[in-house]
């Protein structure tokens, strides 16, 4: 066997030795494979749990059911809307461990619920290399992190992804849009909206892996180097400026650094 053959077994090994699992899905890339590793491992003793709020696009919402649809696993969607924004409304440094805090305690009672062992997420590898006050919320709370368990990359789950024909296995990478950002910025609806409305067009106009970050009522957008030169098409530069101040953006920026994960936790080094 391959060293990822390994890994990969590993992980239904650990599965297996949950009994049963709801799996916290969102539809990216780690929680999709988690899913399908885990219907693999323990066929009907599985369930999806999905949160629905304004922190997450509808986009996002409809793949992952589909994907449960297509693998036949029973998804629950906790339809949150805005009930869990005002607790980290002023974005704190901490603002994902609040807010995974919350979720994952509602995840926990729809599990119980559903004589379901345990919760797992979709953490892997290459998330313990950021500040990611999250992981401290699933710690303490004693959510099951499979990826972790069988210490699978970022790589080797879209390299085993693709392996297993899963959609996802090429999706760029997505965070809520909280993310979006500045800490001690107020996170509001309205805000939120005008960040999805950006990012929906920028995917419209074929860019894949992308942030607009939000400062104020500054856009400042993250590009893959190599797409830059392409935004900077006069047609396409003046149609993506004029969208996005109808969107209520003020002024709109390319930051010449480039995409990059957690680019907000800058600040705090």
């Amino acid at each position: 066997m391959s060293d990822l053959e390994v890994k990969y077994q590993k992980l239904l090994d650990y599965l297996k030795g949950l009994e049963s699992v709801a799996v916290a899905f969102s539809g990216g890339v780690d929680s999709t494979f988690l899913l399908a590793a885990a219907k693999e491992a323990l066929g009907d003793n599985v369930i999806a749990l999905t949160a629905k709020s304004c922190l997450f696009p509808e986009s996002e919402s409809g793949e992952a059911q589909q994907f449960c649809k297509n693998i036949g696993v029973k998804q629950i969607v906790l339809d949150l809307g805005d009930t869990e924004l005002p607790s980290f409304q002023h974005n704190p440094p901490n603002r994902c461990y609040i807010c995974k805090k919350g979720l994952f305690q509602k995840f926990l009672e729809k599990a119980k619920e559903n004589q379901m062992v345990c919760v797992a997420e979709g953490s892997n590898m290459d998330d313990l290399g950021d500040y990611r006050p999250g992981m401290q919320a699933i710690t303490e709370l004693g959510i099951k992190s499979p990826l972790r368990a069988a210490e699978l990359t970022k790589a080797e789950i879209r390299e085993l992804s693709k392996q297993m024909n899963l959609p996802t296995w090429s999706k760029p990478s997505f965070a809520c849009l909280a993310s979006r950002f500045v800490y001690g910025e107020t996170i509001t609806k309205e805000k939120l909206a005008m960040v999805e409305r950006a990012e929906d067009l920028l995917r419209e106009q074929g860019f894949r892996q992308f942030r607009v970050r939000i400062h104020g009522t500054n856009a400042r957008i993250e590009l893959l180097p190599e797409d830059i030169p392409r935004m900077l098409d006069e047609n396409l530069r003046k149609e993506i400026v004029d969208k996005l101040k109808r969107y209520g953006f003020t002024y709109i920026t390319i930051d010449l650094e480039g995409y990059r994960t957690g680019s907000m936790n800058e600040v705090l080094v």
